[in-house]
């Protein structure tokens, strides 16, 4: 399907930047029992066409949100927001035109099979039979899916449909595709067969926006990420340069029965430790390169009457930057 090269509500600032999408001052605010609700608050985005870009935080932090208004499903409270050039508010019916989106649940028509969910879904935006024939071909063999054509779509196992949705989703070929949570509750092996139909689907192009609460899909599938938590835009950057605004190598978690706020507070003074915390009952202490090893810390808490439980170590992640910048655990 071709769109028009300039579609009315295109914005002068998307086509300065290079941007494919482009959000000013954008704010969702929901009416709630307790009162109002800010699940979105002045957020400032850019994409650049054709990168993997991920919107990363715990559940609630105004990722879906964020991805609705984009896709025209949530009306912004103020702000402005534009997709492929065109005025998301002022032009729903032309900013569909340009995504693709795959939402958290399973979407799929119950009462067709894979072959006329992605048939049906190529007519609705306006190819023809033969092209919809030949794109639904074509895609069948690109998500190995062709084996299963004429299945009903709730045959399929839950990695299956995922791909199915994906398919669909880009059957129009639109601009921008949108991923909302796309392996939440799949298996490891499903999950990182997704993984590698986004990276091919990067590898061609494609412009997509990811949102997960995984640290290590958005650390491997994503060249930029942006940290959002309570509708705020927390950080963003590339993962490597978000890790390394930490100043650490490694990641300690340690619990114990004592005192865990005098505990962070005295490993945050040995040297070598560039700060320690108490997060939801464990500390966390961030450990730079040359400085003191796990056994020296357990020492060195021994010594100083604290009754350690138990350890754990890790090199800093994405998650490591969420703890720093919240203070809180990013999986909830």
């Amino acid at each position: 399907m071709t769109i028009a090269a300039e579609p009315a509500g295109a914005s002068p600032r998307e086509a300065d930047d290079g941007g494919v999408i482009r959000t000013v001052a954008l704010t969702k605010v929901f009416d709630g029992r307790g009162g109002k609700v800010h699940a979105v608050e002045s957020l400032d985005l850019s994409v650049e066409r054709g990168e993997v870009f991920g919107l990363l935080g715990p559940n609630g932090a105004g990722k879906t949100t964020t991805v609705g208004m984009l896709t025209t499903r949530v009306i912004p409270t103020s702000g402005e927001a534009w997709v492929g050039g065109i005025d998301v508010v002022a032009h729903p019916a032309a900013a569909k035109q340009v995504i693709g989106v795959v939402a958290q649940t399973n979407t799929l028509d119950r009462s067709l099979d894979v072959s006329e969910n992605l048939f049906f879904h190529g007519r609705y935006f306006g190819m023809s039979a033969k092209e919809a024939h030949a794109r639904t071909g074509e895609l069948l063999e690109q998500f190995r899916l062709a084996d299963r054509a004429r299945a009903a779509a709730d045959e399929l196992s839950g990695g299956m449909a995922q791909r199915l949705m994906v398919a669909r989703a880009i059957m129009h070929e639109p601009d921008v595709l949108f991923l909302d949570e796309p392996t939440s509750g799949l298996d490891p092996q499903s999950r990182l067969a997704l993984w590698d139909v986004i990276g091919e689907l990067h590898a061609n192009g494609q412009t997509i926006v990811l949102t997960t609460h995984y640290m290590e899909e958005a650390d491997t599938l994503c060249r930029r990420v942006a940290i959002v938590d309570h509708g705020r835009l927390l950080a963003l950057d590339t993962p490597s340069q978000l890790k390394a605004t930490i100043g650490a190598d490694t990641e300690l978690r340690i619990q114990a029965n004592s005192d865990l706020q005098a505990l962070a507070t005295d490993l945050a003074a040995l040297p070598g430790i560039d700060s320690a915390r108490v997060v939801e009952d464990v500390v966390y202490a961030y450990v730079s390169h040359g400085g003191p090893t796990l056994s020296d810390v357990i020492t060195h808490a021994d010594r100083q009457g604290f009754a350690i439980t138990d350890v754990g170590v890790k090199e800093t992640t994405l998650e490591t930057v969420f703890i720093n910048l919240t203070g809180r655990d990013l999986r909830e």
